[in-house]
């Protein structure tokens, strides 16, 4: 007789982590993807013979969960990673000016980057450099931190608007998807001391050096296929029956599949609707995490004009720019990938009305741009990227466990303690997994699980 297949609803890198570690445990998995490809939020989409992202998505050295995905999938060769943070910062007056960091143990490895940065004046830096230690020493257990925001205690501690802008919301606003002004506190300490202050090598940058499509989707495909996973896609879950003293019951349109279990690895909007509500009794009102968007713009120049693979901009509204064209397939000129995180201003806006507020600032961070010919402008928004990390959201994350120990919850926006970034993704993945298998008395083979 067929042992039990544990279901796996939904194909992001939660999804794909969780039926990973399912199999490589023994466990018979079914994943159901509602969309006809895998990677969630994470894909490709090709435009006139070009492939383009639909955000740039990076990762960090620190990022440990997600670099073993890569190499569980065999992606490692398809990624770049810096030997070494730096950071080019641009301001279209006072031109260029790198954050790097030395050979140094942390937290010292930041004092020289701090001391040659143009973007900040000498009392900006030194209260910049207390502020930092003080930001090491905040107690993560103390979650009364989340009551309040991150810029608030930065400006208590003497940070003007300039450092906000040309220091602390350089790492804050792509990592919490909110300036430091409207994110919580204890988000942005963890954030700070894990990625910049407890380790010198932890915020080295890395991102994809092929379109996600293919060091995602394509790859977890292939993977998944390997592990002996089932793989439906167009596949969207649309309710959970649980029958007394049986299998879960999963409705798929008008068929049922029987599941022995089940990892809800879907947004926190959706698993909310689809939870029995005796399951979320006792569980916090994670419905109201709620959404910060992302918009990515992707202009294609008709030769070069920007002389880094990526940049930062202050005193611009152009953020990040990512030089994209090699992975996009472009044979010649230069495509540009433009990252707006915290992206409520713009998520409503035209491409026509992107066009007009982007180019013009594109022309006065990098001089080529202003001779070089626009060929192609496309737009990528998502509105609920991810949740809004703002104070009050860490009471509102679940645990990966449930009421119902066949039911574990996976995604970005359960308590891992990270933020929603792909590796929170995945640490949450592994966890659901680790928690379905020890509910079903299985414990060999268990994925080990990162600390939060």
């Amino acid at each position: 007789m067929n042992q039990p297949r544990v279901v796996v609803a939904g194909g992001g890198l939660a999804g794909i982590s969780a039926a990973l570690a399912l199999a490589d445990a023994g466990a018979p998995v079914t994943l159901l993807e509602a969309r006809g490809r895998l990677g969630g939020a994470t894909y490709s989409f090709q435009r006139n013979g070009h492939w383009l992202d639909n955000g740039q998505h990076v990762f960090l050295r620190c990022c440990t969960a997600y670099r073993a995905l890569l190499e569980r999938i065999g992606s490692s060769s398809l990624v770049t990673l810096q030997a070494r943070l730096d950071i080019p910062v641009i301001h279209p007056v006072r031109g260029l000016s790198r954050l790097r960091r030395a050979p140094l143990p942390a937290p010292l490895h930041l004092t020289r980057g701090l001391a040659a940065y143009r973007h900040l004046g000498w009392r900006d830096k030194l209260a910049a450099a207390r502020t930092a230690a003080a930001l090491a020493r905040l107690d993560l257990g103390r979650r009364d931190l989340d009551d309040r925001t991150l810029g608030g205690w930065l400006r208590e501690r003497g940070a003007s608007p300039q450092a906000l802008e040309a220091l602390w919301d350089l790492i804050a606003l792509p990592t919490l998807n909110l300036p430091a002004n409207q994110a919580s506190l204890w988000q942005g300490a963890m954030v700070f001391q894990t990625g910049l202050l407890t380790n010198a090598a932890a915020a080295d940058i890395g991102y994809a050096a092929v379109p996600l499509g293919q060091a995602h989707g394509a790859r977890a495909a292939a993977a998944l296929d390997a592990a002996g996973v089932e793989v439906r896609l167009n596949a969207p879950l649309a309710a959970i029956e649980r029958p007394t003293g049986g299998d879960l019951r999963l409705r798929l349109g008008q068929a049922a599949l029987p599941a022995a279990a089940l990892v809800l690895a879907v947004p926190h909007d959706q698993a909310a609707a689809l939870l029995p509500a005796d399951v979320r009794a006792g569980a916090p009102d994670f419905a109201r995490l709620g959404h910060s968007p992302i918009v990515n713009l992707h202009v294609f120049y008709d030769r070069p004009v920007m002389p880094h693979a990526f940049a930062a901009g202050i005193g611009t509204p152009l953020q990040w720019v990512f030089d994209r064209t090699e992975a996009a397939g472009a044979a010649e000129g230069q495509c540009l990938a433009v990252s707006l995180s915290g992206a409520q201003a713009y998520a409503d806006q035209s491409t026509q009305a992107l066009r007009e507020a982007f180019l013009p600032e594109l022309a006065r961070l990098f001089p080529r741009a202003r001779e070089a010919r626009v060929i192609d402008v496309a737009a990528t928004r998502d509105h609920r990227a991810t949740f809004r990390a703002a104070p009050g959201a860490l009471r509102l994350r679940p645990r990966v466990v449930t009421a119902d120990p066949r039911i574990a919850l996976a995604g970005a926006w359960t308590d891992t303690g990270w933020p929603a970034t792909m590796e929170g993704a995945v640490r949450s993945g592994r966890q659901a997994a680790r928690a379905v298998l020890l509910a079903r008395g299985l414990h060999r083979g268990l994925p080990e699980v990162e600390a939060a």
